[in-house]
């Protein structure tokens, strides 16, 4: 198989990963129906700043640590389903819907869904997984410097992500639109995602507890 067409091969991996519904999927919809588009998108930017941390952690071999010492692996798992679990329960107590902020309401900054992103991308165990059992695979010597084929594989993975999660941050902020004028819907909705990222953070939970 030729460089070129492994790095195709490499894209549709990537692409069924990132489609796959996991962490990062549930925090960048869950940002776009509470803060409309610009926040899904800053979302998606901090998810995608969270990758290139992946890659790096993996050229510095952090991740051989996270392979031999699997009880960090489980920590990691632990740790992202309690954080998504947060949110989750923070959207069901929440008595409002998803809506616009009233006049001189406050608005979290941008930059807090940033770090947010970043943050739920560190501790998405999906990402983890596909760097200990993917991404090596694709690194070959005879192919040139590794530091660049990394630097081309994550190029290939932030151009997916902002594919992927972009189109679903705009999606989610057209839904927030149209729930902006129904606010028993809007109720509603809060409720079903904070219960949608408590079922993600539960199956992530229970993947922490399992022995390995």
């Amino acid at each position: 198989m030729n460089h070129a067409a492994q790095l195709w091969l490499f894209f549709v991996v990537v692409f069924g990963v990132i489609a796959l519904p996991g962490l990062d999927m549930a925090f960048v919809f869950g940002s776009a129906l509470s803060g409309g588009r610009a926040r899904g998108l800053a979302a998606v930017g901090g998810i995608v700043a969270g990758g290139a941390c992946h890659v790096l952690m993996a050229a510095l071999g952090i991740s051989v640590l996270v392979r031999l010492v699997p009880g960090v692996f489980n920590a990691l798992l632990l740790a992202g389903a309690l954080y998504i679990a947060w949110i989750g329960i923070s959207l069901l107590r929440s008595a409002v819907g998803f809506h616009a902020p009233a006049a001189g309401q406050a608005v979290a900054p941008l930059g807090a869904t940033f770090r947010q992103g970043v943050l739920t991308c560190l501790l998405n165990p999906k990402a983890y997984l596909f760097m200990l059992a993917i991404f090596p695979q694709f690194l070959r010597p005879a192919d040139g410097l590794l530091w660049l084929q990394a630097l081309v594989l994550w190029a290939i993975i932030a151009l997916t992500q902002c594919g992927v999660y972009g189109a679903l941050a705009l999606l989610a902020g057209r839904v927030r639109g149209w729930l902006q004028g129904r606010p028993g819907s809007g109720v509603l909705a809060t409720r079903c995602v904070g219960g949608l990222l408590i079922a993600v953070a539960a199956f992530t939970g229970l993947e922490a507890m399992r022995p390995r």
